[in-house]
């Protein structure tokens, strides 16, 4: 038999099979490289700057340019980019530095993944949102965000001179980008577009209300800046009406590139199949554990919400006392001068029964495990004050790769404080924190099925409302909706509250082990200190620097 012949329906077989796997839109990435040219920390420095510079997309008609061209053009500088990230040899540094690396890393497959799959610019007509009435309270905007946005909330009004110039500047972005929009929004996913022309119309109301202000409603040339900006987010918020009538795909990215992103890019060590089994896990042990507290308690008397401004002030006032006493005076951590003012700008106000949201209601009851959750603001308050030395760690990552360690942290912390003892003084506040890990669990579980394409967002949505206790999520519907549109937005966050809490657990065992087997005490206290002094990095990163041990970056590493 002719050897040649019988192996030619196998290359056949074979080619064919390379084609599909392109059609999957996965991405393939490589850690090492054969050829190393340079092993100075400083380099990395250096190349991080260049690649931070490059990652900001030039302009088009005095707006970021999105389009397609643009990206294709760029494209061989990037691959330049990441082919000289990958010839540093890390091998000899410090873990720290070597983390540095990772952190880089990371970002550039972020930029890849945006570029190959996400492509917010294209699928999201959310990344259009351009003005920003208040901060995050994590190191960035939650989801895509492109990168000519107006902060409302940076300037102080009245306007100086040149705040005054500089708002002008930022609203004259708003109109190119728009246009743009139209231009560049080419996507098919229905409830990406249909709920993001809530973003853009909330948009034009902000601007509306901003033209009221005393000191702009008589300045004739900010004046004729902001209805420029609202006459074209209207005619977007029209044009996105119109085109949603065509709109039939799914939104999720599947499994695979969720898997891929999760791993590559956020740094976290799981797969889709693993956040379905621990956000499974979480929400029945959040249930099981509000039932046997209830039981619990069931001989003391129900908590009694605040019912009036008054009240809710007083109570708001003592429980913010209650956490910073507690943190300081029981060594959970280091409470700086900034962490008191930090927490009192977000203590909330009264809110009406009939009004109240999820974690409104939960506040008038007890403020403490929402307030316990603001341990945000010290980490905010915390880069203010005292930013990292690391010029890589000082600012926000981009691509949300924060959220395992930031929106981990502020959900672990609420659990971590009660049973170090916060709620001692109110056994009932216990079955708040259980219902909060239950939401955020459920969320997270609708937000993986929205990905998988096995649910739309409002199915999604269901599971979020229906398995959180109490029916909570069920009396205010425009949270359920804020929720899961970012969940479908940036894959990865809506699970990032409940699998970040999973890790920095599991690395304050690896922690607490590594001192027993050194015979060194475990010090509460020096934990979150060391926490705090890495930086808001992922969970696994902060692992592995505060270990010594890669084992939990394996999956990805290997």
């Amino acid at each position: 038999m002719n050897i040649k012949i019988a192996i030619l329906p196998f290359l056949v077989i074979l080619f064919i099979s390379c084609q599909s796997n392109k059609k999957e839109k996965t991405i393939e990435s490589q850690l090492k490289t054969d050829t190393f040219s340079s092993n100075k920390y400083s380099d990395l420095v250096a190349l991080f700057k260049e690649w931070r510079a490059f990652e900001k997309p030039p302009l088009l008609d005095g707006a970021p340019d999105y389009t397609e061209q643009t990206f294709d053009r760029r494209l061989p500088k990037f691959k330049e980019l990441q082919s000289e990230l990958k010839s540093i040899d890390t091998t000899s540094w410090s873990i720290e530095n070597q983390v540095d690396w990772m952190i880089v890393w990371a970002e550039m497959n972020g930029y890849d993944f945006n570029h190959q799959i996400l492509k917010p610019w294209a699928r999201d007509p959310a990344f259009y949102k351009s003005v920003w009435t208040d901060r995050s309270d994590v190191p960035a905007h939650e989801g895509p965000t492109h990168h000519g946005t107006t902060e409302l909330w940076t300037f102080i009004f009245p306007l100086s001179k040149t705040e005054r110039l500089k708002l002008i500047a930022d609203l004259k972005v708003i109109a190119p980008l728009n246009a743009q929009a139209k231009k560049n929004l080419i996507g098919n996913a229905r409830d990406l577009w249909v709920t993001g022309i809530r973003d853009i119309k909330f948009q034009s109301e902000v601007l509306t209300d901003l033209k009221t202000k005393d000191n702009i409603k008589n300045d004739v040339e900010l004046v004729s800046a902001i209805d420029e900006a609202i006459t074209s987010t209207n005619d977007l918020v029209k044009w996105l009406q119109d085109e949603s009538k065509s709109k039939t795909g799914p939104s999720g990215i599947g499994k695979n590139n969720y898997t891929w992103h999760l791993q590559n890019v956020h740094l976290v060590p799981l797969t889709w199949d693993d956040e379905v089994m621990i956000l499974n896990r979480e929400l029945a042990r959040a249930w099981s554990s509000l039932k046997l507290e209830e039981h619990n308690n069931r001989n003391l008397p129900e908590l009694i919400d605040a019912n009036s401004p008054e009240a809710y002030d007083k109570m708001a006032d003592a429980s913010a006392k209650s956490l910073i006493n507690f943190l300081e005076q029981q060594d959970i951590v280091t409470v700086k001068p900034y962490f008191d003012p930090a927490l009192r700008e977000h203590l909330g106000k009264y809110v009406p029964k009939e009004q109240r949201n999820f974690f409104v209601i939960g506040e008038h009851y007890d403020p403490r495990p929402l307030y316990s959750h603001f341990y945000h603001w010290f980490e905010l308050a915390r880069m203010d004050n005292e930013p990292n030395k690391s010029e890589i760690r000082k600012g926000p990552l981009l691509y949300n790769i924060f959220d395992s360690r930031n929106e981990g942290t502020a959900t672990a912390v609420e659990e971590m404080f009660m049973q170090a003892g916060l709620y001692d003084d109110s056994p009932r506040t216990k079955e708040i924190v259980y219902i909060m890990i239950a939401q955020r669990a459920a969320r997270g579980l609708g937000s993986l099925y929205a990905h998988a394409n096995e649910m739309t967002m409002e199915e999604a949505g269901g599971i979020h409302s229906e398995y959180t206790p109490r029916g909570w999520m069920k009396t205010e519907k425009e949270l359920l909706i804020f929720e899961q549109h970012l969940y479908l937005r940036q894959p990865g966050y809506g699970t990032s509250y409940i699998t970040g809490k999973y890790l920095l657990e599991n690395t304050l065992a690896d922690y607490a082990r590594l001192l027993e087997l050194q015979g060194k005490p475990f010090v509460l206290k020096d934990f979150f200190d060391t926490l705090n002094s890495i930086g808001n990095i992922p969970i696994s990163l902060a692992n592995w620097q505060m270990t010594g041990s890669k084992n939990n970056l394996k999956v990805i590493t290997d």
